[in-house]
């Protein structure tokens, strides 16, 4: 393989953390300090940030914060005139005018797409940047000894071992029988993982196992113990420290649902304006005829949907929604109201409750601050470290024709930083960052044992909000969607004993370090086989080195004290250009 590198340029660095954003959640009206470190290779003259409130051009003279070695500390002062403030920094320095926007420096103008952004809008609630979020599909996680009654006649049952009947005309009505209940009585296995937010997938009654296909909002399914499973669950979840958010569908709704039911039956209903439809025939998620699509121009449909949001955690304690296939939500056509929907959704919701939203794309458009708080980085976090890392390339991702593409880690990084420049900070801190989930295969299959290991490095270093598929933790395997959702391995003769504890150790330094959860990013090197990374507050450095391979080591930069998989290092010492493996350094201040 040809050696390829990404341009890490650290001449000049900001970013939306604190260290760098003295309030990185104004009110409007509010002036805010912000910060920009320029290296002394550069020779910046004078600096200054430019900003548009109102659509009007202002440039703001920076001056010198501080000088540390190597290093000079600009602080400029922005007066946050609108619900969205973009900025730019422009360096004057030796060799010309300089351009550091969040796509990085350059000498030429850029569009404002790439301007670091904040908002005046509220913020997520303050736990969140703490979450270390585990997935449970729960006809899979775990079954209570609750007697249960009969299965309802689409349901095929299936003893816990039974294998997943792929491509079967039954593979979506297998029920394996876990409940909520016995999501409750597993708690003290997400706490000791050191997970802190339970995600679950649909919890509503439906005629598959996934439950995308609602039959009704008004209750919780019986089969998983109903209405009194999910209140035990969400009190004893609080009890031990551990919040619950559920998952919903806006974009549509089972084709047996009780709303759908009665506007095919009465033309003249409030529900007919529920669903786009011409004559007999209806608009779908996907094609799919048991989805049809929600028409949110219904105030009526709107009222009832704002009522779901609300009532569960209200009334059963839930804190907050994920929202499945959320960039469809309120398009079809003419009809662009998504924007529109994140928003109501997010009121709707109120204060101190996680919104975060499925996409699978560009969600830059959906994330300016007053809707989702995050949504669920495949396109930014989990395609880029597949084509990374992945050894089995012939599997599809996502219904990608053809097989993962190869990525050396200068690829892996400059996707990463793609995305994220084109969102506010806080966005990106709180997207919800995954190897996999109960709509792919499982990461392990894909990228074997020890590139699972790497990737989980990733996954509780880089920002965001990590998530866990229940499962990967003890080494579930899946090389395709239906099978990636095998139920919970419970005997301990088939887990991975190996992979629980780098899990979990991963999972403690993240909730030890303030930088891993809240730090600034800077990309340090990508080559092919590595990438090394630094984690900063104020208080804190880290650097974090993942090694696909081998490669030649850099020196030092500074003294490094070992905390996982890393030995201590003098400055100008050799990092280990050991691979695969993962490192992580404190440095010395």
């Amino acid at each position: 393989m040809v050696q390829r590198e990404t341009l890490c340029n650290t001449a000049a660095h900001h970013d939306g953390s604190p260290l760098y954003v003295a309030d990185p959640s104004p009110g409007l009206g509010d002036r805010v300090e912000v910060f920009a470190r320029t290296a002394d290779t550069l020779g910046t003259r004078r600096v200054f940030v430019r900003s548009t409130p109102d659509g009007e051009p202002c440039f703001t003279e920076a001056l010198i914060d501080r000088v540390t070695p190597g290093e000079t500390w600009w602080r400029a002062t922005l007066r946050i005139a609108n619900p969205e403030c973009g900025y730019r920094f422009l360096l004057h320095t030796a060799t010309g005018p300089l351009w550091l926007t969040a796509a990085g420096l350059s000498r030429t103008e850029v569009t404002d797409a790439a301007d670091f952004t904040l908002t005046a809008y509220p913020p997520p609630p303050a736990w969140a940047a703490d979450a270390v979020i585990y997935q449970i599909f729960p006809d899979r996680f775990a079954r209570s000894d609750r007697p249960r009654g009969p299965l309802p006649s689409w349901a095929r049952s299936a003893s816990w071992d039974e294998p997943i009947p792929y491509g079967e005309p039954y593979a979506l009505q297998q029920i394996y029988g876990g409940d909520l209940w016995g999501v409750a009585e597993r708690l003290e296995h997400v706490a000791a993982l050191g997970a802190n937010l339970i995600y679950l997938t649909p919890f509503f009654p439906a005629r598959s196992n996934h439950r995308y296909d609602a039959v009704t909002f008004d209750r919780v399914d019986p089969l998983l113990g109903g209405d009194e499973a999910l209140k035990n669950l969400t009190a004893r979840a609080h009890a031990r420290g551990i919040r619950v958010i559920g998952d919903i569908t806006l974009n549509h709704s089972g084709d047996a649902h009780d709303w759908f039911v009665r506007a095919r039956s009465d033309h003249a209903g409030p529900e007919r304006g529920f669903y786009y439809f011409d004559g007999d025939d209806y608009a779908t998620f996907a094609g799919v005829k048991s989805l049809p699509k929600f028409d949110h121009r219904s105030p009526e449909l709107r009222r009832r949907l704002d009522a779901v949001i609300a009532r569960y955690p209200g009334e059963f304690g839930l804190d907050g929604w994920r929202v499945d296939v959320a960039q469809s939500a309120g398009r079809h056509g003419g009809v662009e109201l998504n924007a529109r929907v994140a928003a109501d959704t997010r009121t709707a919701l109120g204060d101190d409750r996680l919104l975060l939203a499925e996409n699978q794309f560009d969600a830059s458009a959906a994330l300016r601050g007053d809707g989702w708080h995050g949504t669920m980085a495949y396109a930014g976090f989990a395609r880029p470290v597949w084509s990374w890392l992945a050894r089995e390339r012939s599997t599809e991702f996502w219904g990608t024709p053809g097989p993962i593409p190869q990525y050396g880690g200068g690829d892996l990084a400059a996707v990463m930083r793609a995305y994220a420049a084109r969102i506010p900070w806080r966005a990106h801190s709180h997207n919800l960052t995954l190897l996999g989930s109960h709509d792919t295969a499982r990461f392990r299959s894909i990228a074997g044992r020890d590139h699972q290991h790497l990737g989980a490095a990733l996954l509780f270093t880089l920002p965001g909000l990590p998530m866990v598929f229940a499962g990967d933790e003890v080494g579930v395997e899946g090389v395709h969607l239906e099978d990636g959702r095998r139920p919970f391995p419970w005997d301990q003769d088939r887990q991975d004993h190996g992979t629980h504890r780098l899990y979990r150790e991963l999972i403690a330094l993240r909730r030890e370090r303030e930088a891993l959860r809240r730090g600034g990013l800077r990309w340090l090197r990508a080559d092919d086989e590595v990438v090394l990374f630094e984690r900063a507050t104020a208080d804190e450095t880290l650097l974090v080195q993942v090694s696909r391979g081998a490669h030649p080591p850099m020196p030092a930069p500074a003294a490094l004290a070992g905390l996982l998989g890393a030995p201590d290092l003098a400055p100008g010492e050799p990092m280990p250009g050991d691979g695969p493996a993962f490192h992580i350094w404190e440095t010395a201040r």
